[in-house]
């Protein structure tokens, strides 16, 4: 599951949780990096990789790009570690 990979790493986990406080008009990229401090080049290495895992959604008003979470894909990678990592646990945790 190419979200999954994507939300694993620390900067893309944070860019999420930005913009899913941010609801559906997003942020552009420099609001993003002036939230969470990561230089422009690094912050548009992750946004296309998160774009790819279609975990972000682009939209573009004249000169600026918007991103905003696409909550139905983060959704599909809830539902896929529920079924795959709890299926017949029962609900019990780990060690338990």
């Amino acid at each position: 599951m190419l979200a999954l990979s994507a939300i694993s790493h620390e900067s893309r986990l944070a860019i999420f949780r930005v913009l899913a406080g941010t609801g559906p008009r997003g942020l552009s990229a420099g609001e993003i990096s002036g939230k969470l401090g990561i230089v422009p080049s690094s912050l548009s290495f992750h946004l296309k990789d998160m774009r790819r895992a279609k975990l972000v959604i682009a939209r573009r008003e004249r000169t600026f790009i918007y991103y905003s979470a696409s909550v139905d894909v983060i959704q599909e990678v809830i539902d896929f570690l529920s079924e795959t990592c709890l299926a017949g646990s029962g609900g019990s945790s780990p060690g338990t």
